[in-house]
C-alpha cells in the first residue's frame, strides 16, 4: 500500500455514505413524507432521498488517499477542495468499526485517531478488510521503526493474547452490569418527555386493570402484595436479560493483545469493532468492584487515554478488562505496569474527622427538606429525620474505607465499601495539581489535592484525595508536584 499512486476507497462506501446519511435526516424526510398535503408534497421526500444519493456518489469520486513514505495524504471535495497530510507520527489510534452491514461486504469503516484532536485525523468510510488491516499495520510497523531500541526489540515479538473473554464470562458481565436498567430509564424518560400525557394515562390504566384483576380473582390484601412482588421480580428478571443481551452485542468475542508497546482490542457480535493504542498513552487506571461483582467473584478495568476522542468515542479502547477475576486484573496491571507495586501496600486514612465533611451535605439537605414537609404536612413531615441515621452511618463506612497510596511512582485513591473503586495514576503523566480548601474544610484543619491528567473520562470519578490534614495534603502536593519537574522532557514531532 505504501508508496502507491491515489487510490479511491470501496467502490460500495457511497452507500455506507448514503446510509450515514439517511440516519441523520430519516426524521425530517419521514415527517414530510407523512404530514404532507396536496399530491406533489409526496414526491419531496423522494427528490430529498435523491438528492442523498447524488452527495454519496459525489464523495465516493472526489475522495482520494495516497501513502507515502511520512504519512497518508487525503484529498476530497469538489467545489471546497481539501488536502489533509497526516504524519504517521500523529496517528496514535487506527479503529476499525464494522456493523453487520459492513461484515457481510468485508469492509471497515477506518478512523486514524490523534492524541489531541476533538474529532479523528482521518476517516476513510469505507476501505475493503484487506486494505484496512493493511493500513493499520503499515501504522504499526511506522511506530516501530520511530521506536526506541528496547520498544522496537520488545516490538519483534509476536503478538501476545493478554486477555479473552468467552461468551459464559460476557453472560456474567450482564448480569454484573446495570446497562438494561440505563436503557429502559432512558426510554421512560423519552416517552415522559415527548408524550407524558399518554404515559400517564397507560400507567394509570395498567394499574387499574391489575387492580380490578386482582379484585375478580379475589386475592385480597395479601394476594395483591405477592402478586405486585412477583410482578416487580419478572421486572428485574427481564432488565438484567436484557443487560446480558446488551453485554453480548457489545463485548461478544472481546480479546485484548499486545503487540510490541501496542494494544488492541476487538469486541462485538453484529458490530464488530477494533481498536488499538500504544501503552503510553494510557493516562490513568479506573478499578471497580460492586457487590454484584463481588457475588460473581469479578472486577472491571478501563483506562483514561491521551486522546479526546476516547473520551466520547464508545469504540474506543477503554475497557482493558470489562469483567475478570482480581488475580487476573491484578496480574494485567503488573504487567502493563513493570516496576510498579500493585496492589498497593501502605494505604493511608484520610483526616479523622473526614467523615463530618462526608455527613455535613446530605443532612443539611435532610434538614431542610424536613423543614419543608412538616410545614406542609404537619408533625408527619419530622418522619425525614430518620434518614440522618443512615447517612450518620454511610459517612462513617466511607471515611473507613476511603485512602490513599504513593509508591513506586504511583498514586492511587480508594473509595467505598459496598461499591468498591480504586483510581491511580503514574506520578509522571499527571498534568496538574490543585489543592482545594472550602470554609468547612478550613475550619477542621483539612484540604483536598487534585490530580488532572489527560483525557479524563467525564465517566469516572476524579482523581482527587479528598479531606486530608491540611498539613499532610501540602507536603503531598509538593512531593507530587517536585516529581512531576523532575521527569524527562518529550521531544517534539513535527507536525
Amino acid at each position: 500500500m505504501e508508496g502507491g499512486a491515489e487510490r479511491r476507497l470501496h467502490p460500495w462506501s457511497w452507500l455506507f455514505v448514503l446510509i450515514e446519511q439517511l440516519k441523520s435526516f430519516a426524521l425530517p424526510l419521514l415527517v414530510l413524507l407523512f404530514t404532507g398535503r396536496g399530491n406533489s408534497w409526496e414526491l419531496w421526500g423522494l427528490v430529498g432521498a435523491g438528492v442523498l444519493v447524488l452527495v454519496s456518489l459525489g464523495q465516493y469520486f472526489t475522495y482520494r488517499f495516497r501513502v507515502d513514505a511520512d504519512g497518508i495524504v487525503i484529498r476530497s471535495g469538489l467545489l471546497q477542495k481539501s488536502l489533509r497530510n497526516i504524519p504517521f507520527t500523529r496517528i496514535h489510534n487506527v479503529a476499525l468499526h464494522q456493523t453487520l452491514l459492513h461484515r457481510l461486504f468485508r469492509v471497515a469503516e477506518v478512523k486514524l485517531e490523534s492524541a489531541g484532536g476533538m474529532t479523528p485525523e482521518g476517516q476513510m468510510r469505507v476501505l475493503s478488510l484487506a486494505d484496512a488491516h493493511a493500513l493499520e499495520e503499515l501504522v504499526r510497523s511506522h511506530g516501530k521503526a520511530h521506536a526506541t531500541p528496547d520498544a522496537a526489540s520488545a516490538a519483534d515479538s509476536a503478538p501476545t493474547v493478554l486477555l479473552s473473554l468467552p461468551t459464559s464470562e460476557v453472560i456474567r458481565l450482564g448480569l454484573i452490569s446495570n446497562r438494561g436498567m440505563i436503557v429502559v430509564a432512558a426510554a421512560f424518560g423519552l416517552v415522559a418527555q415527548t408524550s407524558g400525557e399518554l404515559l400517564g394515562k397507560a400507567l394509570s390504566g395498567s394499574a387499574k386493570s391489575l387492580a380490578g384483576m386482582g379484585h375478580d380473582m379475589h386475592l385480597g390484601v395479601a394476594g395483591t402484595i405477592v402478586g405486585g412482588l412477583a410482578l416487580l421480580v419478572l421486572l428485574l428478571v427481564a432488565i438484567r436479560l436484557l443487560s446480558v443481551v446488551l453485554a453480548l452485542l457489545q463485548f461478544h468475542g472481546f480479546t485484548l493483545t499486545e503487540d510490541g508497546r501496542r494494544l488492541s482490542s476487538q469486541r462485538g457480535l453484529l458490530t464488530r469493532i477494533r481498536a488499538n493504542m500504544p501503552r503510553q498513552r494510557i493516562q490513568a487506571w479506573s478499578l471497580r468492584e460492586s457487590l454484584t461483582h463481588r457475588w460473581f467473584g469479578r472486577r472491571g478495568l478501563v483506562v483514561d487515554s491521551a486522546s479526546i476522542q476516547a473520551v466520547n468515542d464508545q469504540r474506543s479502547l477503554r475497557d482493558l478488562a470489562p469483567v475478570a477475576t482480581p488475580a487476573a486484573i491484578d496480574e494485567l496491571i503488573r504487567h502493563l505496569l513493570p516496576g510498579k507495586a500493585w496492589p498497593m501496600q501502605q494505604w493511608h486514612a484520610l483526616h479523622p474527622r473526614a467523615w463530618r465533611r462526608q455527613f455535613a451535605i446530605p443532612a443539611l439537605v435532610s434538614l431542610v427538606a424536613t423543614a419543608a414537609l412538616t410545614w406542609y404536612e404537619g408533625l408527619w413531615g419530622l418522619s425525614a429525620l430518620v434518614l440522618l441515621p443512615v447517612f450518620l452511618l454511610r459517612a462513617k463506612v466511607w471515611a473507613r474505607h476511603a485512602g490513599y497510596s504513593e509508591e513506586s511512582g504511583l498514586i492511587a485513591v480508594r473509595e467505598g465499601w459496598l461499591d468498591k473503586r480504586w483510581r491511580f495514576a503514574e506520578v509522571r503523566k499527571l498534568q496538574s495539581l490543585t489543592l482545594t480548601q472550602s470554609p468547612f474544610d478550613r475550619r477542621h484543619g483539612m484540604a483536598s489535592v487534585h490530580m488532572d491528567t489527560a483525557g479524563a473520562s467525564p465517566f469516572e470519578p476524579p482523581l482527587r484525595i479528598r479531606y486530608l490534614p491540611e498539613g499532610e495534603a501540602r507536603a503531598l502536593r509538593d512531593r507530587l508536584a517536585a516529581a512531576m519537574d523532575a521527569r524527562p522532557t518529550p521531544a517534539r514531532t513535527a507536525a
